[in-house]
């Protein structure tokens, strides 16, 4: 069984960037988003949008991304002059209560509004791209939940049992195939 993962749409002007979330935001679209924001992070975009109004729900590895993408973005290094912004735009009430939960909507500006993107912005679907091996899957979690885990202690219950076991996993000696 395949599960579903979100479609990520790409806009961006300037040193503006706008992704598109549609559908399931889920551990393995978390690889290809967190390849994409790190790539426009280094071509030095500063100012980001998640359009989140397709976004039907998101799990906790993508939420763990999500923050560690919030974390980098928020200039908590002290340096203004790599301060950068990010937005929320229309997230569920279902995404938002998440956020909430799980002490991570401080890292972003939620903004529930209809905003137009510029005319000259066009959205653009990301080529496809190789599936990800279980080890890069396994690694993207335990990155994500250590995150969670990091910024809010109250994470710790809920995410510990997780972390061990995908540290575990990653431990095990490969089989050949």
């Amino acid at each position: 069984m395949t599960l579903s993962s979100a479609q990520l749409l790409v806009s961006v002007s300037g040193q503006f960037a706008c992704i598109k979330i549609v559908g399931r935001a889920n551990f393995t679209s978390s690889i290809e988003f967190k390849a994409l924001v790190n790539e426009l992070m280094e071509k030095e975009f500063t100012c980001f949008r998640l359009d989140l109004s397709e976004c039907t729900l998101m799990d906790s590895t993508f939420l763990g991304v999500l923050a560690g993408f919030g974390l980098k973005m928020s200039g908590a290094s002290g340096d203004q002059r790599n301060w950068r912004s990010i937005e929320l735009l229309d997230p569920n009430p279902r995404i938002s209560e998440l956020l909430e939960n799980l002490g991570v909507a401080h890292l972003f500006k939620v903004v529930n509004e209809d905003t137009a993107l510029p005319k000259e912005v066009a959205a653009h679907a990301l080529p496809e791209t190789a599936d990800p091996t279980r080890d890069e899957v396994k690694r993207t979690c335990l990155e994500a939940h250590e995150t969670l885990m990091k910024i809010d202690p109250a994470n710790i219950p809920k995410f510990k049992e997780v972390a061990q076991f995908l540290a575990d996993e990653l431990k095990k000696p490969k089989k050949e195939p």
